[in-house]
């Protein structure tokens, strides 16, 4: 067992949460009891997520994904009442890490994703506020980009939307978890063979071909569950508790 503000205060430093802007708050959203002895993990706040972590007997969940976000000043009415209303009623505590979850060398999305893949030494890719949000390398031996692609699959869970548009075989990739389809140019720039993310727009496919290099959707919901499975398990490790996974699959 541990106290709620100890928890908060070490993934607040873990994660380095005051580092560069956000799109929303970190760290804790909803105060709920004082002492955990069980955390849940899952990618976003919804409330199949809540009612599941209750029933599961959580203290807190540690999301990727929370309630708020910047510039919302949402009445709570409506399914955010219900939402926070089942928290509140439990008394079980929110707390979400977005960006610096994506960005943590060890724990984040894209750190993790990278060791699946097995590139050595990862290097920074993308940013905001001068912080990196993702990272490339190399991969341990090329690959065909229908392995690479079937690969992606077998790492993030889901059949991935692939533009297979660039060298044969795949050397280098970067990997930005999330909505991040925008730094696919970056990846052009630099050079990478292939660009993984989570969701695709109309415009990559075109830019896929005409600049000779790779771009894998692999999925919002898929390529952002590593994280937080990941700092789940460090958090049964560091603070003893229990910890808890649970899925609330998105094909987005």
């Amino acid at each position: 067992m541990t106290r709620r503000d100890e928890l908060v205060g070490y993934l607040d430093r873990y994660l380095e949460a005051g580092l560069g802007s956000d799109y929303g708050p970190n760290g804790l959203q909803v105060e709920g009891r004082a002492e955990i002895a069980k955390v849940v993990t899952g990618v976003s706040a919804c409330r199949e997520l809540f009612e599941r972590a209750v029933a599961a007997g959580a203290d807190a969940i540690l999301v990727h994904h929370g309630l708020f976000w910047n510039g919302d000043a949402r009445p709570l009415v409506g399914l955010l009442r219900r939402r926070v209303g089942i928290l509140i009623a439990a008394d079980v505590s929110l707390i979400a890490y977005h960006l610096p979850l994506d960005r943590h060398p060890v724990v984040g999305n894209n750190g993790v994703a990278a060791r699946r893949f097995g590139v050595a030494a990862p290097r920074p890719f993308g940013s905001r506020d001068g912080l990196p949000l993702g990272c490339g390398g190399l991969l341990p031996e090329p690959l065909a980009p229908a392995a690479f692609v079937e690969r992606c699959g077998e790492i993030f869970g889901q059949e991935p939307l692939a533009f297979c548009a660039g060298p044969d075989p795949i050397r280098s990739v970067a990997f930005v978890s999330g909505a991040a389809e925008r730094l696919f140019h970056d990846a052009i720039a630099e050079g990478y063979d292939a660009f993984v993310t989570g969701e695709a727009s109309e415009w990559v496919m075109n830019v896929a071909r005409e600049s000779g290099t790779h771009f894998v959707a692999a999925g919002h919901y898929a390529t952002e569950r590593l994280g937080i499975a990941a700092l789940g398990e460090h958090v049964a490790e560091r603070f003893g508790v229990g910890v808890e996974l649970i899925d609330v699959p998105n094909p987005v």
